[in-house]
């Protein structure tokens, strides 16, 4: 049993990973590579969550058994008895052997590192460049990430040759390496403290918020409006750049060297662009240099990374509108249910996805108005409760986590009172639900984050590979300094606790932090009281105040902007809402009357093709074969005619040549075909 608790988690983590990713990215279109690199980065940071706490639950066993290996037997008389600590002192069910967990960690972190600082930036330039052979992309993202290694690799050489020529430092290897740790720790808390303050406050308020019906419609008409300006302009950009493609393909032709090239940039247009470029194309033209300038293959790269990019963004603006359609459809279904007297749930339209049949069975429309209409808003309002206290509880912690004695960290508390006890299902479920709601304030925070365009994690799908790969180093560069937040929060690292016990073994590969005095003593004790400040913007909504000042539309109730784009957005869904009942409607006529008279046109099509079939075998018996070989030459003289009519030249054209006797002009057209 020792090990399966660990070998469980690893593969229920992978597949947790990889149903995430297929939920965003796309695996029949993105490259493999890309969804490889993405997956290993999410699971690697997933398993870190997921088996830390079964590191905490094995480090407190080690530590009772040097207890009761150090403490002496207690005599009783004639008796000898143990401590009575070795009495409660027994090994628990995910009980991982020593020596495993440092070489895990070792290996899990530093490919994790691996892939945040090197491989993953430089994928993210290949995947965005617009080369047309893998040595262009290559080149392209080793020019690109230049700057970025270079910076790293200057700062690195000072520090080395700072240490170097300072008589007062004797750094070996290892502290070096502590050194490296620390500073990625450093750059990860930095950021973490910013998600975390924000997490913290959203995620209780999104669930309180989840069950007002009017604020949920609200907010769901003004992302039709935002979504409806942001589609548009989606479109109008693949027009412009279509436009572009078509005039680079008028131009290269079949034979010129960059006509390769060309076909490329064609293959990643929509199906309809393509087939109107093909009609358009007359491939039988030679292309001469001294007639035309023709683009350089480094326009065309730049054309073929622009192609890429605007085709993902309209695709994706079109599927985000077809699912926002069908928000606001079930929110106003909601609305109108709420006042029903049968207490039965009747959707305005059906749903386009087919549903399994086991889950219509148990989900009847009474089941589902019971649960839309009464029981959801108290369901979401109570998880509101419990997690606004535990964002209360994060709160203090972290304000208060360095204080020792007495110990004011209420997850200190919690993990302190279980290993007195040897609890270790309990310490396990409590650092557990501790690092999985820490990771869920800072993760969500990165899912719903949007930098322009640039990054962007949409669902159904739809998030390109540049986000996909930024995510994978955003994770790998804030789950160490989360983990060692959490090890703090509880007082299991040795740093904060200031107790000569055995560390954890996440904490042994990290080294020891007092190599950097002023980041173990200063920045990781009081940077995260920061947390407090952030907290208190979220819950004003300055953030949100500020990017509506700047110009960028945010939801604000009290705002007039809102207001008309709440206005803006209700006409929108309505004007979709007639069209589908229009389609819908259309669709139940042509149903109707396929099923009234369809079968009464089956009889009368089969009964005139049985007469066609008689009189066609009465014809064939009573005619000669010579005559039914004129009448295929003579269908055969007719294609000519009108071949003929097709290659002929135009006639000039003269007024006086105009006859109002339609008899004249007809004797005329017979004339020129025999002259044909």
């Amino acid at each position: 049993m020792s090990g399966a608790a660990l070998g469980l988690e690893i593969v229920f983590v992978f597949f947790l990973a990889l149903f995430l990713l297929h939920r965003y990215g796309d695996f029949k279109k993105q490259h493999r590579l890309v969804i490889i690199a993405t997956l290993l980065a999410w699971y690697l940071c997933f398993l870190i969550v997921f088996i830390l706490p079964l590191d905490v639950s094995t480090t407190i066993y080690n530590r009772c058994k040097l207890n009761v290996n150090s403490s002496p037997p207690e005599s009783n008389g004639s008796y000898v008895t143990l401590a009575p600590s070795k009495q409660k002192c027994f090994k628990p069910w995910s009980y991982i052997p020593n020596g495993i967990m440092p070489i895990f960690w070792r290996v899990v972190y530093w490919t994790s590192q691996f892939l945040t600082w090197i491989l993953l930036p430089f994928m993210q330039s290949y995947a965005r460049s617009g080369g047309f052979s893998i040595t262009g992309k290559i080149k392209t993202a080793l020019i690109e990430n230049a700057i970025y290694y270079g910076t790293y690799l200057l700062i690195f050489g000072a520090f080395l040759i700072y240490v170097a020529v300072n008589p007062n430092f004797n750094l070996q290897w290892n502290q070096l390496q502590t050194i490296g740790i620390a500073a990625a720790n450093t750059w990860g808390l930095f950021l973490l403290v910013l998600l975390l303050g924000y997490g913290l406050v959203e995620i209780p308020r999104s669930h309180w918020n989840g069950a007002k019906r009017g604020y949920l419609l609200m907010k769901t008409y003004f992302k039709a409006a935002k979504l409806m300006t942001e589609k548009a302009d989606a479109e109008e950009n693949l027009e412009d750049i279509m436009e572009e493609v078509r005039k680079v393909n008028e131009s290269i032709k079949y034979n010129h060297p960059l006509r390769k090239c060309v076909d490329t940039i064609l293959k990643k247009c929509p199906t309809e662009y393509q087939e109107r470029m093909g009609r358009n194309m007359d491939d039988y033209e030679d292309f001469d240099e001294r007639q035309n300038s023709y683009p350089s293959e480094k326009s065309l790269v730049k054309l073929h990374k622009q192609v890429i990019y605007s085709v993902q963004r309209h695709r994706r603006t079109q599927v985000q509108w077809q699912i926002l359609l069908e928000q606001a459809f079930y929110l106003e279904d909601v609305a109108k249910n709420e006042t029903s007297a049968s207490r039965q749930f009747v959707h305005t339209f059906q749903s386009q996805e087919s549903e399994n049949k086991i889950f219509q069975y148990f989900y009847t429309p009474t089941v589902e108005w019971y649960w839309e209409c009464l029981l959801r808003p108290w369901f979401y309002r109570a998880l509101a409760i419990v997690l606004a206290t535990f964002s209360v509880i994060v709160v203090w912690s972290e304000c208060t986590f360095f204080s020792t004695k007495p110990v004011l960290s209420l997850f200190a508390v919690f993990i302190q009172l279980a290993e007195k006890t040897y609890n270790y299902i309990y310490i396990e479920m409590a650092c557990f639900l501790t690092i999985f709601f820490l990771s869920i304030c800072v993760y969500s925070t990165v899912f719903r984050i949007r930098v322009f365009n640039y990054y962007y994690l949409a669902s159904h799908h739809q998030t390109d590979a540049y986000s996909l790969l930024f995510s994978g180093m955003l994770f790998c560069r804030l789950t160490p300094p989360l983990c060692l937040n959490f090890l703090g929060l509880t007082h299991m690292d040795a740093t904060i606790s200031h107790k000569n016990t055995q560390p954890t073994a996440y904490t042994s590969i990290m080294g020891s932090m007092r190599v950097l005095s002023f980041i173990a003593d200063g920045f990781y004790i009081y940077y995260p009281m920061l947390v407090v400040i952030l907290c208190i913007a979220t819950y004003f909504s300055l953030g949100t105040r500020c990017l509506n000042l700047l110009g960028f539309q945010q939801f604000m109730g009290d705002s007039e902007m809102t207001s008309d784009l709440i206005d803006e957005g209700k006409e929108l869904i309505r004007r979709e809402k007639r069209k589908r009942q229009r389609q819908e409607e259309g669709e139940n006529r042509r149903r109707e009357w396929k099923e009234r008279y369809g079968n009464r046109e089956d009889s009368t099509r089969n009964r005139a093709v049985h007469t066609d079939q008689k009189e066609s075998s009465f014809s064939e018996t009573s005619t000669n074969r010579p005559l039914s070989k004129y009448t295929r030459s003579n269908g055969r003289t007719e294609r000519d005619r009108i071949e003929l009519l097709q290659d002929a030249e135009p006639l000039d054209f003269n007024a006086d040549s105009i006859n109002d006797d339609p008899l004249e002009s007809e004797s005329g057209r017979k004339t020129i075909i025999k002259d044909c």
